[in-house]
């Protein structure tokens, strides 16, 4: 299984906490994405593209398993910070 998505990586939970909150709201998650990251994925809205098993840490592939398509995760923590995550795709 391949899945895509993109995600907002932060320092702060807090911060992490409020982006959910306001992603799940409806918020542009690409803006929200481009405003917050630290990650260099932020200029693409996010978007890390079609990744495959072991190619992330194991918590970052875990949500991204158990999210539908379309579906915003709560808070990931990794050794890199806080995620947030929106699964965009699945493929076998």
């Amino acid at each position: 299984m391949e899945y895509r998505a993109s995600h907002i990586l932060v320092k702060d939970r807090t911060l992490a906490q409020d982006l959910v909150r306001r992603a799940k709201q409806g918020a542009d998650f690409a803006s929200l994405a481009r405003e917050h990251s630290t990650c260099p994925s932020k200029s693409s809205g996010g978007d890390l593209g079609w990744f495959g098993p072991g190619k992330m840490v194991q918590p970052f592939e875990y949500a991204c398993k158990n999210l539908g398509v379309g579906s915003i995760s709560d808070v990931v923590q990794t050794q890199f910070g806080y995620h947030v995550i929106k699964l965009t795709g699945k493929r076998d």
